[in-house]
């Protein structure tokens, strides 16, 4: 469970660098919407703990870390694109491409998949 929530955070890190590293610049609301993020990611532990406790419930508690991460992650670049706080110079592909690397994986894991057996 350790391993996997490290991953999981990992990820979203990566996640949020990648966007910090498109930004000219950046704003109070923006800085905010980051802290809620980290607020999501904070909680990890505490679901993993849920997780190893409980795991009859291991999909919806997963389900919900990751897609409140991932949806404050989703909502932080379209407000720095919406607010003009991307770099002018940014391809329109990199922006597709940042969107759809958060919202395919979040996608796949709301595809129910049956439970391994051990």
């Amino acid at each position: 469970m350790y391993v996997m929530s490290f991953m999981t955070l990992g990820i979203f890190w990566i996640g949020q660098q990648t966007q910090l590293n498109h930004l000219a610049r950046s704003d109070r609301s923006l800085s905010w919407i980051h802290i809620v993020f980290l607020f999501t990611v904070s909680i990890t532990p505490f679901s993993t703990t849920l997780l190893a406790e409980f795991p009859k419930y291991r999909t919806s508690r997963l389900l919900v870390n990751i897609l409140l991460s991932g949806s404050t992650l989703y909502f932080s670049w379209l407000c720095a694109l919406g607010t003009g706080l991307v770099k002018h110079d940014l391809p329109p592909e990199v922006s597709l491409a940042v969107k759809r690397r958060i919202v395919v994986p979040q996608s796949l894991l709301c595809v129910r998949r049956p439970a391994l057996r051990l």
